[in-house]
């Protein structure tokens, strides 16, 4: 087993634990999702809403350590894997820690959601720039389009570009902590450009590539 395995089994093993203990502690109607002012509008049941994350965290788990084992391009995750792995050890950090302050809110804890999940967001970002930067031709992992898994010069190109461009999305992201009236749409509208952005790019990436 990897050690990045261990760890993300390890983070799930705390959230249960931490789940059974926080419980009975919990209202019968669980605060779950806020809107853009840091108001909740949406709420579950005390059971879903203590063990839905760490029912979804190991679900994800098995399906993210199952996905690149059956992936006919394999060998090319194996030459990205170190990041991978990192980013999947910190995508598992960023679950903990959104549940993390979702129980704290439910047992009375007081704050604004949205400047503590922001920061969050833009670190996950920017570590997924990193990974795109770095990932090699796959079937899971990356910006899959027609183009980009039809070439593996297109598949670098785009990567190579889209990996600065989620860097630059993240940091545009993280200063949205000081602008809480904005910061949903400096989270969301720079990734929405950059996925765009890059399905088009490797679009034309492709029909230049061709033209040669």
């Amino acid at each position: 087993m990897r050690k990045s395995e261990v760890a993300i089994i390890i983070i799930i093993l705390v959230s249960i634990i931490i789940s059974f203990i926080i419980y009975p502690q919990m209202p019968e109607k669980v605060a779950s999702h806020w809107n853009a002012r840091g108001e909740v509008d949406g709420y579950m049941t005390r059971f879903w809403g203590v063990f839905l994350m760490p029912i979804m965290s190991i679900a994800l788990f098995l399906l993210l350590v199952f996905l690149p084992r059956i992936d006919p391009l394999k060998a090319n995750i194996d030459k990205f894997r170190k990041h991978f792995d990192g980013f999947l050890v910190l995508f598992f950090v960023f679950l903990f820690y959104i549940y993390m302050l979702t129980l704290a809110w439910n047992i009375g804890i007081r704050f604004d959601m949205g400047r503590f999940i922001v920061p969050a967001i833009a670190i996950l970002f920017f570590f997924i720039g990193i990974l795109v930067e770095n990932a090699k031709r796959n079937w899971f992992i990356g910006i899959r389009t027609p183009w980009t898994l039809s070439s593996a010069k297109v598949w670098d190109r785009t990567h190579k570009r889209g990996g600065r461009l989620f860097k630059i999305a993240a940091v545009i992201a993280f200063f949205g902590v000081f602008f809480p009236d904005y910061s949903v749409w400096m989270v969301l509208i720079p990734i929405l450009l950059v996925s765009v952005y890059t399905i088009v790019y490797s679009y034309l990436e492709f029909k230049k590539e061709k033209k040669k």
